[in-house]
C-alpha cells in the first residue's frame, strides 16, 4: 500500500482540518481516507482490519492513532476524525454527549494485572489486588512474594483501560497517585524492566516478559471472560458522530464479517462479540448473550 506523507507547510495541514493529530498523512484528494483515534487497547485490531480492508479496496486508506479512549471520544465528538475507538461506553465519560454518537461494538477485550517477575507473585485475591492499587499493601512480601517494594504503574486519566480496571477490579475506587503511562505497550515495558512494578493491560499486550497472576484462582483467559468468570473486561467500541458515511460504514461492516471476527480478532488477543456467553450493560447487569 503506497503511502504519501505530507511534509509541507502547516497551512496545508490546517486546510485538511487535522493538524493537531497528524492525520494529513495521505494523498487526501486521491482516495478515501478514514481516520481513527483513541483506545490503545483497540488500536491493534483497527490497524490490522484497516490494512486488510485497504488491501482489498483500492484507493481506501485507514489511518489509525492511539491517544486513549478519552481522546478518541473527544475527537469523534467534534468531527475531527471519523472513528473514535473506546474501551468504555460514551455515557461513562464526562464531557461527552453520547446522544450525538453512534456505538459500534466490534469485540470484547479482557484486561489483566501484570507484575514484574522479580516480585515472585503469580496468584492474588481480588481483595489483595485492590489493596495494592489503593495503597494499603506496599510490599510484595505481604502477599506471599519477595521483600520488594511495590511500584504501581497506572495508565493516564482518560484511559479506557484504566477506567475498566478501576470499575471492575477496584469496584469504583481510584488507584493511588503513581507514575502514569499513555499506552498499554509502554506500561508493559515499564513493568517488565522495573523490579516490583505492577500495572494492567489488555490481553493482547500480555507476554512472557511479565507475570500475569490468577485472581481468586481464576486464570485471565478468553474462556473465563466469555462466561463471566473473569470480571475485568470491556466491550471495544468504535463510535461515529451520528450515522457514518457509506465509506466508513462499509469499513465498520467489514470488521464484523466472519473473516475478521474468526481470524484477526482471536489472533490479536480479542474475543469475538459472537463468542460471548453473557452480555453486560454499563451498570454491570449481566444477562445471557442473545
Amino acid at each position: 500500500m503506497k503511502r504519501s506523507w505530507i511534509v509541507g507547510t502547516a497551512l496545508v495541514a490546517v486546510a485538511a482540518g487535522l493538524l493537531s493529530w497528524g492525520y494529513a498523512t495521505r494523498e487526501q484528494n486521491s482516495g478515501v481516507n478514514i481516520n481513527a483515534v483513541g483506545s490503545t487497547a483497540l488500536q491493534p485490531l483497527v490497524e490490522a482490519a484497516g490494512e486488510d480492508y485497504a488491501n482489498n479496496h483500492k484507493g481506501v486508506f485507514v489511518n489509525v492513532q492511539g491517544g486513549g479512549t478519552g481522546t478518541g471520544l473527544a475527537q469523534v465528538q467534534t468531527g475531527a476524525v471519523d472513528l473514535g475507538n473506546s474501551d468504555m461506553f460514551a455515557e461513562e465519560k464526562s464531557g461527552i454527549d453520547a446522544k450525538k454518537l453512534v456505538d459500534h461494538k466490534v469485540a470484547v477485550v479482557g484486561i489483566a494485572p501484570m507484575i514484574n517477575k522479580q516480585a515472585g507473585v503469580d496468584k492474588l485475591t481480588k481483595a489483595q489486588l485492590t489493596g495494592i492499587f489503593t495503597g494499603k499493601i506496599k510490599n510484595w512480601q505481604e502477599v506471599g512474594g519477595k521483600n520488594l517494594p511495590i511500584v504501581i504503574v497506572n495508565r493516564v486519566e482518560g484511559s479506557g483501560t484504566r477506567a475498566t480496571f478501576e470499575k471492575w477490579e477496584l469496584d469504583g475506587a481510584t488507584s493511588v497517585d503513581a507514575q502514569e503511562q499513555d499506552s498499554s505497550g509502554m506500561a508493559r515495558s515499564v513493568v517488565s524492566s522495573t523490579p516490583g512494578a505492577v500495572s494492567y493491560a489488555a490481553f493482547a499486550y500480555l507476554d512472557k516478559t511479565i507475570t500475569v497472576p490468577t485472581l481468586d484462582g481464576v486464570t485471565a483467559d478468553k474462556k473465563n471472560v466469555q462466561d463471566g468468570s473473569w470480571p475485568i473486561w470491556s466491550y471495544e467500541h468504535i463510535y461515529t458522530k451520528g450515522q457514518p458515511k457509506p465509506d466508513v460504514q462499509a469499513f465498520l461492516d467489514s470488521i464484523m464479517t466472519k473473516h475478521i471476527q474468526s481470524t484477526l480478532v482471536p489472533q490479536l488477543g480479542y474475543i469475538s462479540i459472537h463468542d460471548m456467553k453473557i452480555q453486560r450493560d454499563m451498570n454491570g447487569h449481566i444477562t445471557p448473550a442473545k
